[in-house]
């Protein structure tokens, strides 16, 4: 009866692909060692460990939207989920590599997001609770399933570095920003009004105090 061990062994910004991607790169060990498994069907939730590192000055500022001011942090200092993420794992022995594939996003309106964003650098420490199902042969030849110990898990720290980079590659030089249908409608006009070639410019034009100033990021 197999009985499988996990480890995160490494990252790969996936940058030649359409839309930003990180693929963790995962590495499953079978006990006994000699038994053969037909396949994985392998599941992850993903966990931010956001309690498990130091913040500066100004990552806590950039933090205030999700966790408060730091006098609170106390009590809402508390892991978070990031993403769930699954994959398909083909027949081995001893030991393989699996890739769990996370989708990335620059939208700030996503908890997550906001978290990375507000990170100037370090670590993110990552908790991984693996989940799923089995497949493998039974000693009478028949193909035998079985879950995946709710106590399989691991811990990886995750360079704040890896995302930064993968939205600089993907959005090189800008963010994204939702507004409500009303007030875009009303930026839209107020830009057609004044001839403005770009959202920067009538930004610009709204906001004079800030045009040439350096503003806290």
């Amino acid at each position: 009866m197999p009985d499988l061990g996990f480890k995160v062994t490494g990252l790969d910004p996936a940058t030649q692909g359409m839309v930003p991607l990180l693929s963790f790169q995962v590495e499953i060990t079978n006990t006994p060692a000699g038994e053969r498994v037909h396949s994985v069907m392998l599941q992850a939730q993903i966990q931010l460990q956001v309690a498990q590192r130091r913040y500066s000055a100004s990552e806590k500022e950039k933090l205030r939207e999700l966790f408060g001011p730091p006098e609170q942090w106390r009590d809402t200092l508390r892991a978070r989920l990031w993403t769930i993420a699954a994959a398909n794992v083909p027949a081995f022995t001893g030991t393989t590599t699996a890739a769990l594939t996370v989708p990335c996003t620059f939208d700030l309106n996503v908890a997550a997001t906001k978290y990375f964003h507000g990170l100037d650098d370090g670590d993110v420490p990552l908790l991984f609770l693996f989940s799923g199902s089995v497949f493998y042969e039974a000693a009478d030849g028949r193909l035998q399933v079985q879950p995946i110990s709710w106590k399989s898990e691991c811990a990886w720290k995750m360079p704040v570095s890896a995302w930064h980079e993968l939205m600089d590659h993907h959005y090189p030089g800008i963010a994204w920003l939702a507004l409500s249908r009303e007030n875009f409608e009303r930026l839209y006009a107020y830009r057609r009004a004044h001839h403005l070639a770009t959202w920067d410019r009538a930004l610009e034009q709204l906001l004079p105090e800030y045009a040439n100033t350096e503003v806290p990021v």
